[in-house]
């Protein structure tokens, strides 16, 4: 009798990135549906998942280095549009896609540091758009997604072969950028539903708070799953570098008001780690489906 097949190790990571993220989705919406001041803005969260769900779904079957390429470019232009727009306070972070107010760097960077791996061997231009990036971050301001983008763009550079120039340019700018945002001024001021959504979750029930945080942490790791391959491999970079980015997503909200991803109120971080996923997944199956 056959053995029954066995999902391959970028399956089985989607899966548990599924769950972990439906548990923190899930227990983020349930926090703001009691309560009253914000109960009718979650379920697009719940929506948010669904559709992110099947692009990462599509983007893991499908995805080619072109692919790659368009994401690396879309991810400085999303940025500079965001300048363009009104913005809050003198922040500028988001677009309007439709009725949907997008925050551009949620929404664009996981999908860009994964690309980024994939394409460090093609040339300087991907260092270009991830240069374009690290400024933008700074001028908008994001301390959150600049700091998380520095810590993804290291693990690249570091363990990636890189032109010494490039290298150190890139450690640079990521790090430098990091601090000039950290130093601007953030007028904004937190929203308990966004920022403040897991004492929020606290208040209504220890247990459901911590529900959410260790799912968000599933989420935040689950990438670690595919840095199983060859040392120097693109999909084991790429996924070091996305679980860095969601790690310091997660962990930044500690030291300010930062929207915590997934759990808080926002569809932009929903989509854009389902994107980061998807693409990994598909960098991982072409090297598995690769021979030696």
């Amino acid at each position: 009798m056959q053995d029954r097949p066995r999902l391959r190790c970028p399956e089985r990571f989607l899966a548990v990135f599924a769950v972990a993220s439906l548990v923190a989705v899930a227990t983020g919406c349930l926090v703001v549906a009691v309560d009253d001041a914000s109960a009718g803005a979650w379920p697009l969260d719940l929506a948010a998942w669904g559709a992110g769900a099947v692009v990462a779904l599509a983007v893991s079957r499908f995805a080619s280095p072109a692919f790659a390429r368009v994401v690396t470019l879309a991810a400085p232009i999303g940025l500079l549009a965001s300048l363009a727009y009104p913005g809050q306070a003198g922040v500028h972070r988001w677009i309007d896609i439709g009725p949907v107010h997008a925050n551009v760097a949620a929404l664009l960077l996981p999908a860009f540091v994964v690309a980024l791996a994939a394409l460090v061997r093609d040339g300087s231009w991907a260092w270009l758009a991830c240069a374009a990036c690290a400024v933008l971050l700074i001028l908008q301001p994001d301390a959150s997604q600049a700091t998380a983008f520095a810590a993804a763009v290291l693990i690249v550079v570091v363990r990636l072969p890189v032109a010494r120039a490039i290298r150190i340019g890139a450690v640079v700018l990521v790090s430098s950028g990091a601090v000039m945002a950290w130093l601007r001024p953030d007028p904004l001021a937190p929203v308990a539903e966004v920022e403040g959504v897991v004492g929020l979750a606290y208040a209504l029930s220890p247990p459901i708070a911590v529900t959410a945080v260790v799912a968000l942490g599933g989420a935040a790791l689950a990438p670690m799953m595919v840095a199983t391959g060859p040392e120097r491999s693109a999909a084991r970079t790429a996924a070091l570098a996305l679980s860095a980015y969601f790690v310091f997503s997660a962990l930044t909200p500690l030291f300010g008001a930062f929207p915590v991803p997934l759990v808080g109120i926002g569809v932009s971080p929903v989509i854009g780690f389902w994107m980061g996923a998807g693409l990994l997944a598909a960098i991982a199956s072409r090297e598995d489906a690769t021979p030696d």
